[in-house]
């Protein structure tokens, strides 16, 4: 029977034979879906009298938002750090390949670089919205160069920078323009990064804390003055000790303003954090958790001599997880794979409950991204 059309003209799909997720758990129920809405089905029933034009038959899969990856260096011989003539095509081609792993939205991550590299980079690539082209581009994901040179990880030392005198305006001359840019990873020690968060964050870019040697008094105030992440937990800071957790302590800190939340990035690749760390921090905060690749160019290409921003990275045969067929240093992972090593109810839950850290607002009138799972 067709759908009545005293509501809207557009047609209705029914996905049948699908689990969803409703509080928490996954559940077998039928999905409505109109103009890239979810529907209630008992107002379309009993208000509209509507009923399916198409059903889709899922075949017992799970059918869930998007993944959001808020952290990718690159991937299929791309380096968003490296500028290239093409730097949009680099980018599209990322997000077509993406989309094939179940991945919606994403940041691309500039890695720490000369100024030079941003000026060319950050003003080629702008905020889009995903559909059957690739997924959604959601703004730049700036990691470093403000960072801790103790805690530089694979960052070039040779192109850390700290805030002079100037501090914001410091910012803005390594940048030259922060459009587009919707996250900034940097170490809330470094002297007059306060101002610095501050106006970011009433610029409406997040600010992710990591590369840092900071103590939680620290990275307490730097939440305090609208920090809201944290970039790879466990990763490229202070490890955590009773006496001074150092950042980790802010899964738990009661320094958080209250309504607040602190988000955190972390890799479940079972290399970069141990399956049992990945727990502690699920169990202790999982409103919180935001998986991410961290992957680099060699995403999706076999094992060999790769880029990551400014240097060259080697992978390493031996370093391959026994269930994946993939190299791990540096991350080949797309966020498919580290799903699969953790429970598939968690990580929905995550990737579903963490926007509310903002960054999907900047696509406006977008409908909300599905992907079906076997």
């Amino acid at each position: 029977m067709p759908s009545n059309k005293s509501v809207s003209a557009a047609p209705i799909t029914q996905f049948i034979n699908c689990r969803i997720l409703r509080d928490h758990r996954l559940q077998r129920e039928d999905l409505w879906v109109r103009e890239g809405k979810i529907l209630d089905p008992e107002k379309l029933f009993f208000d509209e009298l509507g009923y399916a034009d198409e059903r889709v038959d899922c075949e017992n899969g799970i059918i869930a938002p998007g993944f959001i990856d808020i952290q990718i260096n690159g991937g299929y011989g791309i380096d968003f750090s490296q500028p290239s003539d093409d730097v949009d095509g680099g980018v599209s081609f990322v997000a077509r390949k993406i989309l094939e792993h179940g991945v919606t939205s994403f940041c691309p991550t500039l890695v720490t670089s000369p100024p030079e590299v941003y000026h060319k980079v950050l003003p080629r690539i702008k905020v889009r919205s995903g559909g059957a082209q690739g997924a959604g581009v959601l703004g730049f994901h700036l990691e470093g160069p403000f960072i801790s040179a103790e805690k530089k990880g694979a960052h070039p030392e040779q192109f850390l920078r700290t805030f002079q005198p100037g501090g914001f305006q410091d910012l803005m001359e390594t940048y030259g323009s922060l459009d587009g840019v919707a996250m900034v990873t940097l170490a809330p020690e470094l002297s007059g990064s306060r101002t610095v968060v501050r106006e970011l964050c009433q610029r409406g870019i997040k600010v992710s804390l990591g590369h840092s040697v900071a103590d939680l008094s620290q990275a307490e105030e730097a939440v305090q003055h609208g920090a809201s992440c944290i970039t790879h937990l466990f990763n490229a800071m202070q490890p955590f000790h009773h006496r001074d957790p150092g950042i980790v302590g802010l899964l738990t800190s009661d320094k958080v303003p209250a309504g607040r939340t602190v988000f955190y990035g972390m890799i479940a690749d079972g290399i970069h954090t141990n399956p049992a760390a990945l727990r502690i921090a699920h169990r202790a905060h999982p409103s919180g958790l935001v998986l991410v690749t961290d992957a680099i160019t060699a995403m999706g290409l076999p094992p060999g001599r790769h880029t990551l921003g400014q240097q060259v990275r080697f992978s390493l045969k031996e370093h391959f997880h026994p269930k994946a067929d993939v190299s791990f240093f540096p991350p080949y992972q797309d966020l498919n794979l580290l799903v699969n090593g953790k429970s598939i109810n968690t990580s929905l839950v995550s990737q579903q409950d963490w926007d509310s850290l903002g960054l999907l607002q900047q696509i406006d009138g977008g409908p909300v991204s599905r992907v079906i799972w076997p």
